[in-house]
């Protein structure tokens, strides 16, 4: 049995704190709600977030962050992207030399262009980073539904012992030394996943949806193979995988949002009635970055910025997309003379 320290009690975090338990680990979830550890503790459901999903009087759940961090053979850091660094930074007193986290939130930072590990690793030297990512929602992680993630870490000792941990017979987890490309398969579809939805509310059909994933992935693995990441992660469970569940699931955040701006929603009025945090808002700014600082053409995510952040019309933007100059769909591959 291992001492499990959850830093995040949203929807992913307390689905996984409850996995975790359930494979007969002590946990102990932090969050930096007072409000929420009360509701939690009393009410033992997540009952905004994870309703209907009953939390074991065992599992502990605490707003002290030393109580977290202190003695855990390993933590989970489960809040969400846009707070990882900050987070980060205030566990740096409690952390202990080559204490393993895994992050499981799914973003890039705009100022920095780093990836969540990449902004752990620096605020927390002293730690061994790890992540897990792949086509995971918390509803259905929660109720037990069978899922497959993929661990990532520097090393592979620190990648089998979390697996270990984590899984279970609803619940496989497989390994891979790329975590570069997990993390931007994992925060770029978050992106594709605001143009899915945004088609979906709009009225277009599955024509319109397979084209944007497929489309899709061929940006994000452009990107990502040029940044230094395994073509592998893009075609596996942390790449393709994760964008088609992200982009046609009912439990997806990112995919709601996009639906209701693609109703005539603004940005702000989508978050608002999403009412969590839409992690391919904070990433699609860094991604246009990253695509003019590495030379890559990325037409979608390009148009998914112009929608939020430009006040582009999103007929427009679709009309733009379809009468690009036409082209070959991979350019590499030769034709008969």
């Amino acid at each position: 049995m291992a001492n499990v320290g959850v830093m995040g009690a949203g929807s992913w975090g307390t689905a996984l704190a409850l996995l975790l338990h359930k494979n007969g680990h002590q946990v102990t979830v932090w969050s930096i709600n007072q409000e929420e550890v009360d509701m939690l503790s009393s009410k033992r459901e997540h009952t905004s977030k994870l309703p209907g999903v009953k939390l074991p009087e065992e599992m502990i759940f605490t707003s002290n962050m030393e109580e977290a961090i202190v003695g855990k053979d390993f933590l989970v850091l489960a809040v969400p992207s846009p707070f990882t660094r900050s987070t980060a930074r205030n566990m740096k007193p409690y952390v202990k030399e080559g204490q393993i986290i895994v992050d499981v939130a799914k973003g890039i930072e705009e100022a920095t262009l780093m990836t969540l590990s990449q902004q752990i690793e620096e605020e927390l030297p002293q730690a061994d980073v790890a992540v897990l990512s792949g086509p995971s929602h918390a509803e259905e992680v929660g109720r037990g539904l069978p899922t497959i993630v993929v661990i990532g870490a520097r090393r592979k000792r620190t990648a089998e012992y979390l697996q270990s941990m984590f899984m279970n017979e609803v619940f496989r987890v497989y390994t891979s030394p790329d975590m570069l490309g997990m993390e931007l398969g994992g925060s770029l579809k978050n992106v594709i996943a605001l143009a899915a939805g945004i088609a979906d509310g709009m009225g277009y059909g599955d024509n319109t949806k397979a084209a944007l994933i497929t489309r899709g992935i061929a940006e994000i693995a452009r990107l990502g193979v040029k940044m230094g990441g395994a073509i592998e992660s893009f075609t596996g469970l942390t790449g393709i995988g994760d964008l088609i569940v992200t982009c046609a699931s009912v439990h997806s955040r990112n995919r709601k949002a996009g639906y209701l701006m693609g109703q005539g929603k603004s940005m702000q009025e989508a978050m608002d009635e999403v009412q969590m945090v839409v992690e391919g808002v904070y990433s699609t700014k860094a991604a246009v970055k990253l695509g003019e600082k590495y030379g890559v053409s990325l037409p979608i995510i390009n148009k998914v910025n112009e929608v939020l952040f430009e006040g582009k019309d999103p007929k427009e933007a679709v009309n733009e997309l379809m009468l690009r100059d036409s082209k070959a769909e991979h350019t590499a591959l030769p034709w008969k003379e």
